[in-house]
């Protein structure tokens, strides 16, 4: 199947494979809760992919040595974006207070937009993690097979699952020096 729905139970969701040797893994019982409860798990698990996968390419790039913006992150404060440094956590401490709220509220405000647009709702058989305010504005995903988006859907969702994993690497590297291999 192409999208999770409410009516649908685990072993009808899309993400079983290979790497699970095509059964549910499930070691928390996860699964055992209700359909509207599963939608909700989906909705989340993707929504947080979306942002890892964002996150792993932001940390990349600065780490690695990527064009910074120009300019000031704060002006009041003289805070540059090159003085935020290359470390991606440490990057974050040095984010002003007043710049923290305006992204935490920033992602509030989404979220609330989110919630109140989608119809149907995923909880009452909507699709998990479809955003119709930033869902393919420009019209790539309507020009797909149903067989070739449920593929996408599928591909989207691993690697964000991988995404999440990469960004706890990346912390786990930054507090312990040499515990993930191949980083600084």
């Amino acid at each position: 199947p192409s999208a999770a729905s409410v009516r649908m139970g685990v072993a009808d969701m899309e993400g079983v494979g290979p790497e699970t040797a095509n059964k549910i893994f499930d070691p928390l019982g996860f699964s055992n809760a209700s359909p509207e409860t599963l939608a909700w798990y989906r909705a989340a698990e993707l929504k947080h992919s979306r942002v890892a996968m964002t996150a792993v390419t932001g940390w990349a790039w600065v780490s690695s040595g990527g064009p910074l913006f120009p300019g000031y992150l704060s002006a009041s404060e003289g805070v540059t974006f090159e003085s935020l440094g290359r470390d991606g956590y440490a990057a974050w401490d040095a984010v002003p207070e007043a710049g923290k709220l305006q992204i935490i509220g920033t992602i509030g405000i989404l979220e609330l937009l989110q919630e109140g647009s989608t119809k149907p709702h995923y909880m009452v058989g909507g699709i998990p993690g479809k955003v119709p305010l930033l869902w393919d504005p420009l019209g790539y995903t309507a020009r797909l097979s149903p067989e070739t988006l449920a593929t996408k859907r599928v591909s989207e969702l691993k690697n964000g699952r991988l995404a999440m994993i990469g960004v706890m690497s990346l912390v786990s590297a930054h507090f312990v020096p040499g515990s993930v291999p191949l980083l600084p």
